[in-house]
């Protein structure tokens, strides 16, 4: 095994002596070491409660069989971090997290290892470490939020929050309105309650492979998550035992399971579910460390084959519980199958030792080979009250099939649609190209009101998010005009930091059926309408979008994934002999470093140095 490295042999006795200190005994030097990545912070809602899911994980590995070492990573929660210059620390934490997890392997020589991530960028960066360090690793989050309920009995979440404190600056809601919305915003542990960012990533996990089912939508306070734990447990000891015997080429690594053909599903399912915008940086870093070559025109051509069919907040009053009850991620997979044959590369290894297209015959509730534990799970439904503890809540007797469309208050045919039911044609993330963004920007399309689809207007610019957000709310942007907020990139915020207060605030003050906003930045998985970010390359690079001026007619144009300045190519070329580049707002420290390092977008917003 990897780990006889550091404990086999009679000059490793000093390594020995100081495992035995930490609890390690005879016995347990014959076992696989497996490292249990948790990332629990009590700050952040998604990880509060992440010290016992890794207890609990720890026990289960024990009990399996193996031997287990826990350690935590850092984590930034983007919703405390938004609107200052707490933001732009977030990003950069991805490439910290997936550093400090490669250290923590490659110094102890673990055989294995299980992640416990939920949030943000979290995911991503153990991903990252996961396909870097290569060796058997199985991802179990730590679950989503429970949608909250106003005492009118209303279904929010923390972006209705966000909308809630915008309108209360225009005096449009109540002191104590805005208070109730606070007070039920985020009722639960877990990551926030729509498909946001955190969730996005972590069902991207069961399509990608790295993920067991479920993973993605059983809500954290579920006592039926320890069973994905006690399966993930169990699952990685065999992994790293069935590695020791047979060796690479079986499915059982990361860069196994990570190939062009698992990336191109996780995408087809972002395009489905109408996913975060982040999914693409970040499936775009994951992919370089994987040594898979993928880009934003292979995106656009997943898009324009795989149609939406399933809108969660903010595109739509569902949430990732109501997912969860509808079939939970392998039944959109199941409907993009059946709808779309040939478009999903159902062969592909996963870490449950089964084929992505197994996974799928036995977890989409339409299959007719549906497993009895899927239909169980699926029964899982939200309490509607402020619980803090994980894997707490035990579910009531029964199957989904148990309860009824009146019991569960939505219609899961409607939240997970058939292909022939579609919304669109075209995936809810759509890539768009032009004189503005040469290296091409994104939009969650699925967000977009149909009237927002194609928009022409004048920019109006702002050089910061938070000008932007104070010019918004304070009247400074009309009908009809484009907000451009640049020098917002990787390299020129630095840490792109998320646009959720400006792009809540349009929806606030009543502008998004008549307002866009196009940024080098980057959106929360939490913002909807025709809002465009990841421009590449972007303003601090020389990027096209650091040449507008006020007044400037943008066209953008998504069913036709454009976006232009109208401006000749001489005129651009003329204003490109004057621009200089800006000095670095950060010289030193963490975002000093990070911004001489950061590359756009484009290219999933990687570190890039000499060697």
């Amino acid at each position: 095994m990897r780990s006889d490295i550091v404990k086999l042999g009679d000059a490793r006795a000093p390594h020995r002596s100081l495992l035995r200190a930490t609890g390690v005994q005879d016995d347990d030097f014959r076992k696989p070491f497996i490292a249990i990545c948790n990332s629990h912070v009590d700050i952040i809602p998604g990880h509060v409660h992440l010290d016992k899911v890794g207890a609990y994980v720890k026990q289960c590995v024990r009990e399996a069989g193996g031997m287990p070492f826990l350690f935590n990573t850092v984590g930034v929660d983007d919703g405390i971090a938004m609107g200052h210059t707490g933001m732009k620390y977030s990003l950069p934490s991805r490439e910290i997290i997936a550093d400090s997890v490669e250290t923590m392997l490659e110094a102890h020589c673990f055989d294995a290892m299980i992640c416990i991530p939920n949030c943000d960028k979290i995911v991503p960066g153990m991903l990252m470490a996961a396909v870097r360090c290569n060796i058997p690793t199985i991802f179990v989050s730590g679950g989503p939020m429970e949608a909250g309920r106003t005492p009118d009995g209303k279904t929010v979440d923390l972006i209705d929050v966000f909308i809630g404190a915008a309108a209360r600056q225009r005096g449009e809601l109540s002191e104590e309105q805005l208070k109730q919305l606070e007070q039920a915003g985020c009722p639960t542990c877990g990551s926030c309650s729509g498909m946001f960012t955190a969730n996005s990533m972590n069902c991207l996990c069961e399509a990608l492979g790295m993920g067991l089912p479920t993973n993605g939508t059983l809500l954290a306070t579920s006592a039926e998550r320890k069973k994905l734990y006690r399966r993930a447990a169990e699952r990685i000891v065999e992994m790293a035992l069935q590695f020791y015997t047979q060796g690479e080429g079986h499915g059982l690594l990361p860069r196994e399971i990570v190939t062009p053909e698992s990336v191109d599903n996780s995408m087809i399912l972002d395009m489905a579910m109408g996913g975060s915008t982040n999914t693409v940086l970040h499936m775009l870093a994951i992919a370089q460390e994987a040594g898979v070559k993928f880009d934003l025109r292979r995106i656009n051509q997943l898009s324009r084959q795989t149609p939406n069919i399933c809108k969660v907040a903010p595109s739509s009053g569902y949430h990732v519980e109501d997912v969860h009850n509808a079939g939970g991620i392998h039944t959109i997979l199941g409907s993009i199958a059946r709808g779309r044959p040939g478009l999903l590369h159902l062969d592909c290894p996963t870490v449950s030792g089964k084929t992505l297209g197994q996974n799928i015959a036995e977890y989409d509730l339409r299959s007719e080979t549906v497993c009895q534990a899927a239909l169980e799970a699926a029964a899982v439904t939200g309490q509607g009250v402020r619980n803090v503890e994980g894997m707490s809540v035990e579910k009531s007797p029964g199957t989904i099939r148990d309860l009824t469309v009146e019991q569960l208050g939505f219609d899961p045919l409607d939240c997970v649609r058939e292909v022939d039911k579609a919304y669109s044609e075209e995936g809810g993330l759509v890539i768009l190209y032009g004189n503005l963004a040469p290296n091409g920007a994104v939009v969650k399309a699925a967000g977009v009101l149909p009237e927002m689809m194609r928009h022409s207007g004048p920019a109006v610019i702002f050089e910061t998010e938070t000008d932007a957000y104070e010019g918004i709310v304070n009247g400074k942007v009309t009908a009809g005009d484009v907000v451009v907020i640049r020098y917002e990139g990787p390299r020129g915020g630095p840490g792109m930091q998320e646009m959720l207060a400006p792009t809540t605030a349009i929806k606030g003050v009543g502008l998004d059926d008549r307002v866009a906003l196009i940024t080098d930045g980057r959106f929360s998985g939490g913002t909807a309408g025709a809002c465009i970010g990841h421009i590449s390359p972007e303003a601090a690079a020389g990027g096209p979008i650091g040449l507008l001026q006020p007044g400037d007619i943008v066209d953008i144009d998504i069913p036709g994934h454009t976006l232009n300045v109208r401006l000749s190519d001489e005129e651009l070329a003329r204003r490109r002999e004057t621009w200089q580049p800006r000095e670095p707002r950060f010289k030193t420290g963490l975002l000093g470093k990070y911004a001489s390092m950061a590359t756009s977008a484009d290219t999933g917003a990687v570190l890039k140095w000499d060697r």
